[in-house]
């Protein structure tokens, strides 16, 4: 979802954004942890800027590198505020790289602009579907960072010793499933009681496609996760392969996959 721009001024925005990101991640070895987040900070004002003049530049868009681009911002938000709290969180490099490849993502595949009779309650729903994919992303990305831990255990290394515990890298991950959840079914129960609503006279009604499967798929193995968490005391690896399968379902095959099979794969296949 959201608004991809066309405009000079915008691509100029994800240009510069894409750069700003490559940099904190190319130079970011070479920096201080200070320098570093500066330069991640920078990108991240750009990125929101890129967003911003997205919501305001022109008709509204949405689409699955789009929708990719909010999410990666989302994360790198969640990431923010989050090394203010743990310093010794380390994925700045990998997420200014994820940043960068949203926002040239976008820039390239800027989605479909929204029908004329959507209603104005549509954007709501894709932001909070939008919202849930942030929130299933911090999760991913907490859990990598779980198992990059448990790795510099078994390796005795000593940034193993000056990172996040492992406790804590693990509530963490729980709380943002949960948080994802709640927004991923209040997502799909506005789908199913309104859809036409939201959608316009043009619109459809709620049907069993390819991105309604996969979503409904996805919200079981997290509704799973969660049970076996609180039943079963889930934790390891048991409980990151049935997270990285529910993300998997709904970030990639899902709505992003669906839209890209709709915008790429199928507009340039032979009439």
């Amino acid at each position: 979802m959201i608004l991809a721009i066309p405009s000079p001024l915008g691509v100029a925005l994800g240009i510069a954004t894409a750069a700003a990101y490559g940099f904190a991640a190319a130079a970011g070895a070479r920096l201080s942890r200070q320098t570093t987040q500066w330069a991640l900070g920078i990108a991240w004002l750009l990125h929101a800027a890129v967003l911003g003049h997205g919501l305001i530049g022109g008709d509204p868009r949405f689409g699955f590198a789009p929708a990719l681009s909010v999410t990666a911002w989302l994360v790198l938000t969640v990431y923010a505020v989050e090394s203010r709290l743990y310093p010794q969180l380390k994925a700045r490099r990998a997420l200014a790289w994820l940043g960068a490849a949203a926002v040239l993502l976008a820039l390239l595949f800027p989605g479909t602009p929204l029908h004329v009779s959507a209603s104005p309650w549509l954007p709501l729903h894709l932001a909070l579907g939008i919202a849930s994919y942030g929130l299933f992303g911090a999760a991913v990305v907490h859990a990598w960072l779980i198992t990059r831990a448990e790795k510099q255990i078994r390796l005795a290394s000593a940034d193993a010793q000056a990172g996040v515990p492992l406790l804590t890298l693990e509530r963490l991950t729980f709380r943002f499933v949960t948080a994802g959840f709640v927004l991923l079914s209040a997502t799909l129960l506005a789908g199913l009681l309104f859809s036409e609503q939201l959608y316009g006279a043009a619109g459809r009604a709620w049907k069993w496609d390819h991105k309604t499967i996969f979503s409904m798929l996805a919200w079981l193995s997290f509704a799973v996760l969660l049970t076996g968490r609180a039943r079963f005391g889930w934790r390891g690896r048991t409980a990151r392969r049935v997270l990285y399968a529910g993300a998997a379902l709904l970030l990639l095959l899902a709505y992003v996959g669906s839209r890209f099979v709709l915008e790429v794969v199928l507009t340039r296949l032979p009439a």
